[in-house]
């Protein structure tokens, strides 16, 4: 075991040339950050997700109900024995032949039983109310985070001369406020990494996962190598954006449909701006090129820059999927469903109560643009992003 830890912590990767650990550590005129202090995340993460439980129970519930937000849930399949034993032990998306098996079997046709299938898969789907307090959830926390980031910033130099995060590197003192916003910022993200599987599942599950994992490496290596002045930069300018995400989800919930419009159209000239024009422009600038200059590469710079440029690639995956739910509105005018959305859509003939005897004449439920269905109800941001 000590083989092993000697060789992760190897000096000549995480450190410049010449630099050992022995020169960052803590003395009485300056505090470096130190590769145990991360370990304080895990309680703080546990802690925030204790916060969570109780903000979600006793502030965003009340706030959702008083917009009157009911914990309805998509529309219930009828019960069934057969079908809901083939759902539970074999499986939940049935081939072209066991659905004509069923339908032999039960005397339905094909489409109704597809019909109930998804409807049952539907059914294990969270709530309106429960995706509200989700994002009320996730907005006061990007809205505090990306407030304590501004307000940090501007007292720094580095802010104004990027050039300043790589003067005297590695040699640069560790202050309590920055101390807090990293290990606060990889808490929160650490708490995301474990909550992403109880969560609403989307169908960017996958990418949201590596975008997690690819966070929490960066937070983790800039601070264990130093480059935590540029590391507030990239927190900071990616927090930008979250809270107006979360908060045209809000809008859309309560059928708020102007201000969630608004909402959107704000959320995505931020994310833009900041994710394909700021960041690359001037985070990855002097991450690459001044810091090339002024300290000189070594082999977790080339991990660092890596991760960061993998962010990049998921930053312009992103702004595809906004850009297309966005010229979709504009060409259309009219509904549109979200590419990640966590409830399967069908038409209002599909959305129908299944029959009981005579699946050939079934009732059309005219609630085809419900706010559960996944459905935009109109403008570019009456869908779940």
């Amino acid at each position: 075991m000590a083989g092993i830890l000697a060789w992760f912590w190897n000096e000549r990767f995480w450190l410049p040339h010449n630099v050992t650990w022995a020169d960052l550590k803590n003395t009485e005129e300056a505090t470096f950050p130190q590769a145990e202090d991360l370990y304080l995340a895990f309680p703080l993460a546990f802690f925030i997700f204790m916060v969570r439980l109780v903000f979600e129970r006793f502030i965003a519930k009340p706030c959702a109900l008083g917009l009157n937000i009911q914990a309805n849930g998509p529309q219930k399949a009828q019960p069934n024995a057969i079908l809901e034993k083939v759902f539970t032990a074999i499986t939940k998306h049935p081939d072209e032949k066991r659905l004509e098996g069923l339908s032999k079997q039960l005397d339905w046709d094909v489409r109704s039983i597809q019909r109930w299938f998804r409807q049952r898969r539907n059914q294990e789907k969270p709530s309106t109310l429960t995706r509200f307090c989700e994002s009320m959830w996730r907005f006061t926390f990007y809205l505090y985070v990306f407030t304590y980031g501004v307000r940090f910033l501007k007292k720094t130099p580095w802010l104004w001369n990027t050039k300043q995060c790589w003067y005297n590197y590695p040699y640069q003192p560790l202050t309590p406020d920055l101390h807090y916003y990293y290990i606060l910022e990889l808490s929160f993200y650490w708490s995301l990494m474990f909550s992403q599987f109880t969560d609403i599942k989307r169908k960017d599950f996958v990418i949201m996962f590596l975008h997690h994992l690819a966070t929490i490496s960066l937070i983790t290596f800039s601070y264990v190598n130093n480059m935590a002045r540029v590391g507030t930069l990239v927190m900071c300018l990616h927090d930008a954006a979250d809270a107006l995400l979360e908060a045209a989800k809000m809008a859309n919930y309560a059928k708020f449909q102007k201000l969630c419009d608004l909402m959107f159209v704000m959320f995505a000239i931020v994310f833009i701006t900041t994710r394909l024009g700021i960041f690359p422009l001037w985070v990855l600038n002097t991450t690459l090129f001044e810091s090339w200059e002024i300290v000189g590469p070594y082999p977790s710079w080339w991990v660092f820059n890596l991760l960061l440029l993998l962010i990049q690639v998921l930053n312009c995956f992103w702004s595809y999927l906004i850009i297309k739910i966005a010229c979709k509105a504009i060409s259309k005018g009219k509904v549109s469903k979200d590419d990640r959305s966590d409830i399967e859509s069908s038409s209002d003939e599909e959305d129908s109560v299944l029959p009981a005897k005579n699946p050939h004449n079934p009732t059309t439920n005219t609630n085809g643009t419900s706010g559960t269905n996944g459905y935009l109800t109109g403008g570019p941001c009456a869908e779940e992003h």
